[in-house]
């Protein structure tokens, strides 16, 4: 090749290159900045890079990220319960079949290990599609998949009556190995057992005299260690808009109210809380449970500071105000949120049309 030629063609290749650069330049400015005050993100709709004739997806549920800053998903698909992917969106494996009402998901530290708790909430659908409600579980696995135990139902240890539901949603685990159940699609209690699976003590549900313990639609559980000198439990009471704070034993300490926002479990990060909204109330009114009215609600302390999604937190003589979808609708049923160690988000959704995970980079 001639020097002449040569300069043309690296010429070109420049250009080409400036042209991509600001390709992606403009594409990045043109992703919609979502949020409020400190927490603001830019919303990445196609971060997870996944086929979905290959791998399909029917509701993304929860996520965790590992000690090896991989995301793993628990989702509800009968081709694939688990999905593994790395901080870029890349797929990187996928494991499981044996969940197929696949919910809930905790990492379980234990020294050199890390294993996981899968919550199977029980319901499914059938061949036609229809939702069919069988009995839950909860499953010790390895990160790959081997089982290791079950924790199965109540009946089985004189907990619960022949005919009692057991549909859990998610769980817990405390410094000492302490697992939290909480059965938040069947009689609303936290079960506590130890790390071999015993069971301890339950508290919660709906029929206490002492309204403060009552928890409807126990959704979510979550320890909270912000104040280490008082490690507490803090429960989703998804029905009545509210975080309810107990103690490791179960003693009533304090709500936190969110009104509007039927939240699903919390995620605890450095001094937050991050919630999913899985559905809301429009402002004119009139939406059913499975509209599509969900966001996500951040707090520092007890005090929400942002609604990704979502109106702007007000505060009128303390107390919260209503929040409310805002009219873009960026998300349909925020069902949880899982914060990477960048602080950017990953949220899954329900009932959103077979939606992968969505990125929020922190701005």
């Amino acid at each position: 090749m001639q020097r002449r030629d040569f300069v043309k063609q690296s010429a070109a290749i420049a250009a080409s290159v400036t042209i991509l650069s600001r390709s992606s330049s403009a594409a990045e400015a043109e992703r919609p900045v979502i949020g409020h005050g400190d927490y603001r993100y830019r919303v990445i709709n196609d971060w997870a890079k996944v086929s979905p004739l290959r791998y399909p997806i029917l509701n993304c549920h929860e996520m965790v990220q590992d000690r090896d800053g991989q995301l793993i998903m628990v989702g509800d698909h009968p081709h694939n319960n688990i999905m593994i992917f790395d901080k870029s969106g890349e797929l990187l494996s996928t494991w499981g079949t044996m969940f197929p009402g696949g919910h809930g998901l905790t990492l379980v530290d234990e020294g050199d290990e890390q294993n996981l708790l899968v919550t199977d909430s029980g319901w499914t659908l059938d061949a036609n599609g229809k939702s069919i409600r069988n009995a839950g579980r909860v499953t010790k696995t390895t990160r790959d998949g081997r089982v290791i135990f079950d924790i199965g139902h109540p009946q089985t240890i004189g907990l619960y009556e022949p005919g009692d539901f057991f549909n859990p949603t998610e769980t817990a685990v405390a410094d000492n190995g302490d697992i939290y159940v909480a059965d938040g699609y069947g009689k609303d209690f936290i079960i506590q057992y130890n790390w071999k699976g015993e069971y301890i003590r339950h508290f919660g549900g709906r029929d206490n005299d002492d309204p403060n313990q009552n928890l409807k639609n126990a959704h979510g559980v979550a320890i909270d260690r912000r104040d280490p000198n008082q490690p507490l439990l803090v429960c989703t009471s998804r029905s009545e808009c509210c975080f309810k704070y107990f103690t490791l034993d179960g003693q009533y300490v304090k709500t936190v109210a969110l009104p509007n926002m039927r939240i699903c479990r919390p995620v605890v990060d450095d001094t937050n809380i991050y919630a999913g909204v899985c559905w809301s109330t429009p402002k004119e009114g009139g939406s059913a449970w499975k509209g599509h009215t969900g966001f996500m609600t951040i707090l520092d302390g007890d005090k929400v500071v942002s609604n990704p999604g979502g109106t702007e937190p007000e505060y009128q003589d303390g107390k919260l105000q209503k929040s409310y979808q805002t009219d873009d609708c960026p998300f349909m049923h925020g069902h949880d949120v899982c914060v990477d160690d960048d602080k950017n988000l990953y949220v899954c959704q329900w009932n959103a049309n077979h939606t992968a995970p969505i990125k929020l980079e922190r701005v």
